[in-house]
């Protein structure tokens, strides 16, 4: 594989589907062209950046390396179509879209929702879901896709009930969720065209601006009352902004854990010595987690825009030209990692960067970590025994995304 195609498969979803291949040609990237220039048909060219040390260094000065107006990567004609909908005020905009000072004020509208005392009143809900989930593998009689039977209900159920939908609608919000995660999957995508994509969003919209009113009239107390009646400026939300607000939580709340989920059982399955280490010693759960974090990495990259002419590792890069941060690659760096390609429960220190870092550090983090531990903290115990039933799937995709099967054989206890 040449460096140049190595670049090339950042912009390639198929090649999140085949993980050897993937780590190779990041590792080919971080030896030889660590700041990479990719022009490929269909995208806006790019830079590639592969080392822990610069996706660190450009996460944290927000000043210079902007989110906006470029914050993920996509096919030019999405962009297109999706810079139109944001030019008449009917676009997505989240806090990955934004900077500050706007993004600032716009995180600190749910941030009471994600801190410590909030987690700690969550935690032994966030454990009776854990064993609930659990407890329904063992009427799956010894055999189940993991991925759809377990990990993708499992943090569904936890962010939903924290917003406080219906559960009848969770099964809605995951079919959306899928298909805006899954839109360069022929299994999960509704479509491949840029229409396609956009009716998902606006399927979204509908629910959450319904959503939005209901709790304007009859506030419940739960997240979406919070963001539903937040002020901005002394002024309500615009409909769009909350219902945005609404969508990342409820995507992003789920599908980066469940990923994490499914590739942590996998990794433990493939590496039997380490599912040993952690069974007899769960002193290592929080460790483990970290681990199954970096590993499995379900934010695949951020895009960020330099305000200003700057330079990377030497490389000059001018104002207007955007960078992308490649997170399974930085949390792969062996500058960073000992023996990075070993999946190890232990590992200490563990500076990943699957969260990010400055001031788009991931809001959900001590939420994500508390749902792995707990899921993992049920299931490991009661694991006698597990393997593979068949072939592991991953989501083709550029963005989010993990495993969509994982058939597993098990008996538990």
């Amino acid at each position: 594989m040449s460096v140049s195609e190595a670049g090339h498969l950042l912009a390639t979803p198929a090649a999140y589907t085949d993980e050897t291949r993937l780590h190779q040609a990041l590792a080919l990237l971080r030896r030889q062209s660590p700041v990479h220039w990719v022009d490929v048909p269909g995208y806006t060219p790019f830079w590639a950046i592969t080392r822990h040390a610069d996706v660190l260094a450009i996460e944290r000065d927000h000043a210079l390396w902007l989110s906006a107006p470029r914050p993920v990567l996509r096919a030019a004609a999405l962009d297109a179509e999706l810079e139109t909908r944001r030019a008449r005020s009917a676009g997505l905009k989240t806090l990955v879209h934004m900077d500050d000072p706007e993004h600032h004020a716009l995180r600190a509208v749910g941030a009471d929702w994600f801190r410590p005392k909030a987690m700690r009143a969550l935690q032994t809900r966030v454990g009776e879901l854990a064993k609930r989930h659990i407890d329904t593998m063992a009427a799956y009689d010894g055999r189940c896709d993991f991925v759809r039977q377990v990990a993708a209900h499992y943090p569904l159920y936890v962010i939903l009930s924290l917003l406080g939908l219906p559960e009848s609608d969770f099964p809605r919000m995951l079919r959306l969720t899928q298909e805006l995660f899954g839109q360069d999957d022929g299994e999960t995508g509704r479509g491949g065209t840029p229409q396609d994509h956009t009716s998902v969003l606006e399927d979204f919209f509908a629910y959450f601006h319904d959503l939005t009113a209901k709790r304007r009239a009859h506030p419940t107390g739960d997240l979406a009352s919070q963001i539903a009646n937040a002020r901005l400026d002394g002024a309500p939300l615009d409909d769009n902004v909350a219902a945005s607000y609404y969508v990342l939580i409820a995507t992003a709340g789920h599908d980066t854990t469940s990923s994490t989920i499914a590739g942590g059982l996998e990794a433990l399955i493939r590496h039997p010595d380490e599912l040993r280490r952690l069974r007899e010693d769960p002193g290592l759960l929080p460790s483990a987690a970290e681990e199954m974090i970096r590993w499995v990495s379900p934010v695949k990259e951020f895009m960020r825009t330099a305000s200003a002419d700057t330079h990377v590792r030497g490389t000059p890069i001018r104002k207007g030209e955007s960078v992308l941060l490649s997170y399974p690659s930085a949390n792969r760096d062996e500058e960073i990692f000992a023996d990075p390609f070993r999946f190890d429960v232990g590992r200490d220190p563990n500076r990943h960067l699957a969260f990010g870092s400055g001031v788009h550090y991931c809001l959900g983090a001590a939420l994500a970590r508390m749902e792995i531990r707990a899921l993992f903290a049920e299931l490991v115990p009661r694991l006698a025994e597990v393997e593979l039933d068949g072939e592991p799937a991953w989501t083709a995709t550029t963005f989010v995304g993990g495993l969509k099967r994982l058939p597993i054989r098990y008996t538990l206890t």
